[in-house]
């Protein structure tokens, strides 16, 4: 079996992801002060020059380095949605991750994914727009006729913004994670495995495999599409990769985004027990479809809360 920092290095070679960028350029566009933390609007640069907005949410009166989440949002079919959604002020409050754990004392950057919010072709903000979808597919097929992938550029996006959470005088970068559901679970799991500045992560509504998928008729998100990734790379490695930093997967009973994770969890949990760190890799079942709930939003919280102050 291929040592796991060959296959990490392999596949970072193989989707041609760029080198993790040392230095982001950043600017503070606002600042809107709520009552237990500082909401800032940024822009920071992505390794192509794109520029990505997000929110930045810091804790008030932390006077010490603080945990830090890289929060990816979900997809929903709501491109409309992304970093807003995130922090609480849009969309699902099951969503709101990043409001909550700020509240709970951790530093949070939600930048929006390429299609989504701020970052849809000729528009910004929370409204739909019936083109919000053929953008959507147009980034995925433009970078596939061009031999390139959508999952190149969103863990390009992806490393920015974790280069710009690391880096902060605010933030402890031992103790930075990743978090999202759903689309944001893709990649957030992707880039667990891909990038080892993540010391934890969580994947809820994601930890399905590729082969499950095509078996079952589900659908594949766009960023996953991946020329010849069956056989060469799946769920169960992605997790391998991830060892030996505490790793939590959510799946729920009725969700077809996470139907065979128990299966994943057990295929990788070798690689945790090799690293002396089996109780690292956590897997919680619940009931249920594939939204978000509140027993699973208070789960992750939860479990953040104490890996990321462990």
């Amino acid at each position: 079996m291929i040592a796991l920092e060959d296959l990490r290095r392999d596949t970072r070679q193989w989707l041609r992801l760029a080198p993790m960028p040392r230095h982001v350029q950043v600017t503070t566009e606002t600042v809107a002060v709520e009552e237990s933390f500082e909401r800032r609007r940024i822009v920071f640069s992505a390794p192509d020059g794109d520029l990505v907005p997000a929110f930045l949410l810091v804790p008030s009166g932390r006077r010490q380095p603080a945990p830090a989440v890289l929060l990816h949002h979900q997809h929903n079919s709501e491109r409309h949605l992304g970093k807003s959604e995130a922090c609480g002020l849009a969309g699902d409050p099951l969503q709101a991750f990043g409001v909550t754990l700020a509240q709970r004392g951790f530093v949070v950057l939600a930048p929006d994914s390429i299609c989504f919010e701020d970052r849809r072709a000729g528009r910004i903000g929370v409204e739909p727009h019936p083109l919000d979808w053929q953008q959507h597919y147009n980034e995925m097929t433009y970078r596939l006729v061009r031999g390139e992938t959508l999952m190149r550029k969103v863990l390009d996006d992806a490393a920015a913004a974790l280069s710009v959470l690391s880096t902060l005088d605010i933030v402890d970068a031992t103790k930075v994670g990743v978090l999202g559901h759903s689309y944001g679970g893709n990649t957030a799991l992707f880039q667990a495995a891909l990038d080892e500045r993540v010391r934890f992560a969580c994947a809820s509504g994601a930890a399905c495999s590729y082969r499950h998928k095509m078996e079952q008729g589900t659908g594949i998100e766009m960023a996953e599409v991946i020329p010849d990734v069956v056989g060469r790379l799946d769920v169960d490695d992605l997790l391998r990769l991830c060892a030996p930093r505490p790793m939590l997967v959510v799946s729920a009973s009725g969700d077809p985004y996470s139907a065979d994770a128990a299966e994943m969890v057990h295929l990788a949990r070798p690689a945790y027990r090799e690293a002396d760190a089996s109780a690292a890799l956590v897997h919680v079942a619940f009931e249920g479809g594939h939204a978000m709930t509140r027993d699973r939003f208070d789960r992750i919280v939860e479990w953040v809360v104490a890996v990321g102050n462990a």
